[in-house]
């Protein structure tokens, strides 16, 4: 009987490693694919490769090499850049995942013949929704929430109810391999940045022109060093004369390079409005939670989708709002949608 092929991104980490192993334990015929997406040159690629070799020998597994660099910088590296220097705070990761994992890298996995990709991803799917992983504190259906849902039902996710110290543990069953995964560094949260996220933008653009800094009535309060260094919630970095209480960044203005800073009550937010909808219902009104950053708790909310936009209107505020981020709409542990911040007030 032919087995079933399933190709699994493998990042050289221990859980794509582990996800490959435990998929050949469960009879699948699998297949390894790397993703090269930019042109690091402090070895990253190198690195991750010899760790690839490693699992993909002890487990008699053909692995590719799949070079997205061009469609990477153009669709996820240009868009980073360009939404900072814009005043918005962009979310590479939905974007790769959207576009390129589960884009790209599935086309290529059904044009090898798999009949799924999987990946070291935490969340669960049942093939028509994303659910939240069992470890909370690993989940990741927040960064996968853009995915078209007609590529659900060709995705797996081996790891979805087990915690990390589990995998771990698995991992040593990998014999040789295990000693070099677990000697690898956790993935970085933005893959082609290598320090902060401003060296990467200075590469582009002189981001270090000193500004004035604004209070909510637009008088001149301080300066600080170069609007892109902030994003909204930024508590440091600037001047604020005879300040006697933390002040943020509540508002960014590229044109003219200043910021708007305000107590933590300028912060507040009761509505948001989100565009580029990514839905997994078809309701145009309806009562859920909803995340504003990955690592915030749910508001509970309502919404109301009208031209392919969201309205939000939350039930408690919240605080530090930022456009460009994403807002996930969850019933219970189910991811039903997710849209693009576009302002809030």
């Amino acid at each position: 009987m032919k087995k079933t092929k399933v190709m699994v991104g493998l990042s050289g980490g221990i859980d794509s490693s582990v996800t490959a192993y435990m998929l050949q334990q469960q009879g699948f015929q699998v297949e390894g694919v790397y993703l090269k997406l930019h042109n690091r040159t402090d070895g990253y690629h190198e690195n991750n490769l010899k760790y690839i070799e490693d699992i993909s020998k002890f487990l008699d597994i053909k692995y590719h090499i799949l070079d997205l660099t061009e469609k990477f910088t153009k669709e996820i590296y240009n868009y980073f850049v360009n939404s900072y220097l814009e005043g918005s705070t962009p979310n590479p990761c939905v974007k790769c995942n959207k576009n390129i994992k589960f884009g790209a890298m599935m086309d290529f996995a059904k044009s090898q013949g798999a009949s799924f990709l999987a990946t070291g991803h935490y969340v669960k799917t049942d093939g028509n929704f994303f659910y939240v992983a069992d470890d909370i504190t690993k989940d990741q259906s927040y960064f996968l929430s853009q995915v078209p849902k007609e590529a659900l039902p060709f995705m797996m996710f081996p790891l979805n109810s087990f915690k990390k110290e589990d995998i771990i543990k698995m991992g040593e069953k990998i014999d040789v391999a295990y000693k070099r995964i677990t000697e690898k560094n956790e993935s970085q949260e933005i893959c082609f940045v290598e320090t902060v996220y401003t060296d990467v933008i200075k590469k582009h653009s002189n981001i270090d022109i000193e500004g004035d800094v604004l209070d909510e009535d637009g008088n001149i309060v301080g300066k600080h060093k170069g609007y892109a260094h902030y994003t909204i919630g930024k508590r440091r970095g600037f001047t604020v004369k005879g300040a006697q209480e933390p002040h943020f960044v509540t508002k960014l203005n590229p044109k003219n390079n200043t910021i708007v800073v305000g107590k933590k009550q300028a912060l507040e937010i009761n509505e948001v409005l989100a565009n580029s909808l990514n839905m997994y219902i078809d309701n145009k009104e309806f009562s859920c939670g909803v995340k504003l950053r990955y690592r915030s708790s749910t508001i509970p909310c309502d919404v109301k989708i009208v031209d392919n936009k969201a309205f939000i209107n939350l039930k408690e505020p919240a605080f530090g709002v930022a456009c460009g981020q994403l807002a996930v709409f969850y019933d219970d542990d189910k991811v039903i949608g997710s849209a693009f911040i576009e302002s809030s007030k």
